[in-house]
């Protein structure tokens, strides 16, 4: 079956970074699609950055972009997401969401990934 463990979150300052871990268990990368989602405190659940592990791709929406890193560790069958510049704004749970699905192509539909972790706690303050 396929399973994802997310870990790495914890307190932040502003324009400080942290880095995320997604570790997928019952597939190799290389057949899959990895996702990171954001869900604010009061708010849905949008996604951050994803890739094709197919296709060797990757996206980012808007609030990602220029800030946010996606690098895979195949050996270990592990991807992370390494997070900078970090504002109160990007304070919430993270999840990380796989699927066999190509679901990362210029866009990111959460209800779509078929496993999902238990979420990391991210908060950003001073």
């Amino acid at each position: 079956q396929l399973q994802v463990v997310e870990s790495g979150g914890g307190l932040a300052q502003p324009g400080g970074s942290l880095r995320l871990s997604c570790v997928v268990d019952g597939f190799t990368l290389d057949v899959l699609t990895i996702g990171w989602f954001h869900q604010a405190p009061g708010k849905d659940r949008e996604g951050v950055s994803c890739t094709d592990r197919r296709a060797g791709t990757t996206y980012s929406t808007d609030s990602a972009k220029g800030r946010f890193t996606l690098s895979i560790d195949n050996a270990n069958n592990t991807v992370y997401l390494q997070m900078n510049s970090l504002s109160p704004e990007d304070t919430g749970v993270y999840y990380c969401a796989a699927s066999r699905m190509r679901l990362c192509v210029g866009a990111m539909d959460a209800v779509r990934y078929s496993a999902w972790g238990q979420g990391t706690q991210v908060t950003v303050s001073s």
